[in-house]
C-alpha cells in the first residue's frame, strides 16, 4: 500500500521542529590500464574501509560520550501539560538502544507501549493538567500503522475519561495525524494548514515488463487465487482477485478510521466522506466550516492561551509542561497496574519484521533467534505467561515453522495469547494461531493464508551479454533452482507440489488451533487477506483488544492478579552490549543463507578467482571456475 505497506496517507509537508514550536520561537602515466584498474579499485575500496572504520570509532566514541553524560532530570511542575510530540516513527518493538539524548526529548522511534503507558500514568498523575498534541508522524517499515494508532487514540480516551482537557494543533496534517488528533476536545489548526484526508489507496508496483525487458524471466508457483504477492512479477496489473480483497480490505479500514472519527467529533460517516470527496485537501475553514475542528488559529495565539492556562500569561518562559519522551522516564514499564500482587511475570515478545531464516538481522523476525528465546521463555519459572505482539506481514514458511513449533511447546505448559498489531498476516498469522486468545484491532490486517514461490531466470539477460552456461549433474532436478535456465515443467511440478503441500499444512494448522472445520478454512484461506474485524467474525481471531488487553487476559489466566510484572522481548540493551552487537552484525555483502544471498556469493567468489589469476605465463594448477558440490 502506499507508504511503505502504511494504508494512511503521509504527510510529506515540512513542519516546525518540536522545541520551536513550543518555546514559541519564530521560525600519472598508464603503464598498464588494467593493473591501473585494478589498484584504482584495491585503492578505493581501502579508503572506505578506512572510513568505515573511523565512522564506527567515531561513532561509538560519540555514544560512550552522550552515554556517560546521562540524561537530564525530569522536572515536572504541578499543572504541567504532557507534550504529545507526532514527529515519530511509533514501533511495537521497543528500538535497540535509545538515542533521545541526541535529540533533547524528541525520539525519533517510540515504543506504542511506552507512549500508551505514559498516557495512562498522566491520567493518574495529579501535576499533569491535560495533554496538548502536536507534529506529524513519520511512519517507517511497519511503524505507525492503523492498529497502533487506534491503541493511541484509545489511551488518550482513557485520559480524557478523568475529566482531563486534550489539546491539539495541526499544521499539515495526514489522514493518520489527523485521526490520532480528532479526539481531542479542542482541535485547532494553522490558517495556512491543512488536513491531507483524500482517502485511503493501495497502489501496488508492477515490473514485470521491466523484467521482460531486460532479460530476467519470471515463474511461479502458488496455492491460493488471492496470493498477489507474486503479481508485480508477472502482471502489469491487479488481478480480478487482487482488485476485490484489496477494495474489500480499504473499505473495512476506511470505514473504522470514519467511524472513529465521527464519533469523536459528532459527525456522522456520510459527512465527513461528504468534504473527503468534495475536497481531498481540506483547507481550514472549510474543516472548520465542517465542525473537523474547533478554531482556525495562529500557533503564537495557541501558545499563549496555554502559558494563561499554566499561570505564565506575558512571561517569558513557555507554559509549564513536560515531553511525553522525558514524562514516560518516570514510568515504570516492568509491570502493570501498582504493586504486583504475586510472584511471577508476564512476558511480552515483539515478532515486528519480515520472518526470516536463521537469526535475522535488525527490524527482522528471525527464525531460529525468535524460537530461543521462546525456549528459553519456556523454561523460565519465573514466566508464568507470555503475550506474543504481532506486526509482520510474514516471510519464510520455514522460519514461521520454527516459530509455530515453539509456540505450540511454550503453550502445553503455560498461558500463551497474542496481540495482533497493525499487521499478522500469512507468516504472521501461521505463528500466532496456536495460543489460548488472539486480539486484534479492527484495523488490523490479517489472514493470507496462502503458499508462494518466485523463481527468476537470468539466461536471455546474460546471453545478450555474451554470457552463457554449462553444466553437469548426477540428479534429474540437481539444477532445478538454478537461475540460469527457465524451470522445465517437471520442475515446475516439483517446485508446486512442495507449495501444495505446505499450503496443505497450513490449512490443517489453522483448522485444528481454531477449532474450524477444514472445508470453511479452505473457503476463506485462497491467500486473502482480511481486516481484523472480518477476521473475527470469521474465527480467524477471538477478541477485538489493544496489547494491553492481550496482557491483562494472559494475567488473569496465569492468576496473576490485576497488578504485575512485565518483561519485554527482545529486551533492550545497554549502549556498550548493542555497540559491539553492531560491529560484530557488520557482514560483507551477500552473506545469508538464502537462494539470491548465495548467487551473489557466488558472482563475487568468481569475481575473486578472476583477480587472483596473476601468473605472469598464464599458467594455473586449480579447480575450474564454479566448481561447487553445495
Amino acid at each position: 500500500m502506499t507508504g511503505q505497506g502504511n494504508p494512511f496517507m503521509r504527510d510529506s509537508a515540512a513542519h516546525l521542529p518540536p522545541e520551536v514550536l513550543l518555546a514559541g520561537a519564530p521560525g600519472l602515466r598508464i603503464l598498464n590500464p588494467m593493473r591501473n584498474f585494478i589498484s584504482s579499485l584495491l585503492g578505493s575500496l581501502a579508503a572506505l574501509v578506512l572510513f568505515f572504520g573511523a565512522g564506527v570509532v567515531g561513532c561509538i566514541v560519540l555514544l560512550v560520550i552522550i552515554s556517560s553524560a546521562g540524561e537530564k532530570k525530569v522536572v515536572l511542575e504541578e499543572g504541567s501539560y504532557l507534550v504529545l510530540d507526532l514527529s515519530t516513527n511509533i514501533t511495537d518493538a521497543p528500538p535497540l538502544i535509545d538515542l533521545s539524548a541526541l535529540t533533547g526529548n524528541h525520539r525519533e522511534v517510540t515504543q506504542l507501549r511506552t507512549l500508551t503507558k505514559a498516557l495512562r500514568a498522566a491520567a493518574r498523575d495529579d501535576r499533569i493538567a491535560g495533554v496538548v498534541m502536536v507534529g506529524s508522524l513519520q511512519p517507517a517499515g511497519l511503524g505507525s500503522g492503523p492498529a497502533a494508532l487506534r491503541e493511541i487514540r484509545q489511551a488518550l480516551l482513557d485520559f480524557k475519561s478523568t475529566g482531563k482537557p486534550v489539546k491539539a494543533y495541526l499544521t499539515q496534517a495526514s489522514t493518520s495525524d489527523y485521526y490520532v488528533a480528532s479526539v481531542a476536545d479542542e482541535l485547532s489548526i494553522d490558517p495556512f494548514g491543512a488536513i491531507l484526508m483524500p482517502g485511503l489507496v493501495s497502489e501496488p508496483l508492477f515490473i514485470a515488463g521491466a523484467l521482460k525487458k531486460y532479460g530476467i524471466g519470471v515463474q511461479v508457483a502458488r496455492a491460493g487465487n488471492y496470493k498477489a504477492a507474486v503479481e508485480p512479477f508477472v502482471r502489469e496489473d491487479l488481478s480480478p482477485e487482487n482488485r476485490e480483497q484489496l477494495q474489500a480490505l480499504l473499505d473495512d479500514i476506511w470505514a473504522g478510521l470514519l467511524t472513529d472519527i465521527g464519533a469523536a467529533r459528532g459527525l456522522g460517516v456520510e459527512q465527513i466522506q461528504a468534504v473527503v470527496d468534495s475536497e481531498g485537501m481540506i483547507k481550514p475553514t472549510v474543516a472548520a466550516q465542517a465542525r473537523l475542528v474547533d478554531r482556525v488559529i495562529y500557533r503564537d495565539v495557541f501558545l499563549d492561551e496555554l502559558k494563561e492556562l499554566t499561570g505564565r500569561k506575558g512571561g517569558s518562559e513557555p507554559f509549564k509542561q513536560v515531553a511525553l519522551a522525558s514524562y514516560a522516564n518516570l514510568v515504570p514499564m516492568n509491570r502493570e497496574g501498582g504493586r504486583p500482587e504475586k510472584p511471577g511475570r508476564v512476558a511480552v515478545v515483539y515478532a515486528e519484521g519480515d520472518i526470516v531464516d536463521g537469526e535475522g538481522e535488525t527490524g527482522q523476525v528471525g527464525g531460529s533467534r525468535f524460537a530461543r528465546e521462546l525456549r528459553q521463555l519456556r523454561q523460565d519459572d519465573a514466566v508464568k505467561a507470555v503475550v506474543l505482539r504481532v506486526n509482520s506481514p510474514g516471510g519464510s514458511a520455514t522460519a514461521s515453522e520454527e516459530i509455530q513449533r515453539e509456540m505450540r511447546l511454550l503453550q502445553a505448559v503455560k498461558p500463551v495469547v497474542v496481540s495482533m498489531g497493525s499487521y499478522a498476516a500469512s507468516g504472521g498469522y501461521w505463528i500466532s494461531t496456536y495460543s489460548d486468545r488472539i486480539f486484534a484491532e479492527p484495523t488490523t490486517i490479517t489472514g493470507s493464508i496462502g503458499v508462494f514461490g518466485l523463481l527468476f531466470d537470468v539466461k536471455t539477460l546474460a546471453n545478450e551479454h555474451g554470457v552463457t552456461f554449462d553444466s553437469v549433474k548426477t540428479g534429474r532436478f540437481a539444477d532445478a533452482l538454478s537461475i540460469s535456465r527457465p524451470k522445465t515443467e517437471p520442475e515446475l511440478a516439483v517446485i508446486q507440489g512442495v507449495v501444495d503441500w505446505i499450503y496443505d499444512e497450513f490449512l490443517g494448522k489453522v483448522a485444528e488451533s481454531r477449532k474450524l472445520e477444514r472445508s470453511f478454512v479452505e473457503e476463506i484461506a485462497r491467500g486473502r487477506v482480511w481486516s481484523g474485524q472480518a477476521a473475527k467474525e470469521l474465527g480467524l481471531v477471538d477478541e477485538m483488544g489493544s496489547l494491553t488487553d492481550a496482557l491483562r487476559h494472559a494475567a488473569e489466566l496465569a492468576e496473576l492478579g490485576s497488578n504485575f510484572r512485565v518483561s519485554e522481548f527482545p529486551r533492550k540493551k545497554e549502549l556498550a552490549e548493542a555497540i559491539v552487537e553492531m560491529v560484530e552484525r557488520v557482514k560483507p555483502a551477500g552473506a545469508g543463507v538464502g537462494l539470491f544471498a548465495k548467487t551473489v556469493r557466488r558472482w563475487e567468489h568468481e569475481a575473486g578467482v578472476l583477480r587472483s589469476l596473476n601468473d605472469p605465463r598464464g599458467l594455473y594448477a586449480r579447480l575450474p571456475l564454479g566448481f561447487d558440490l553445495n
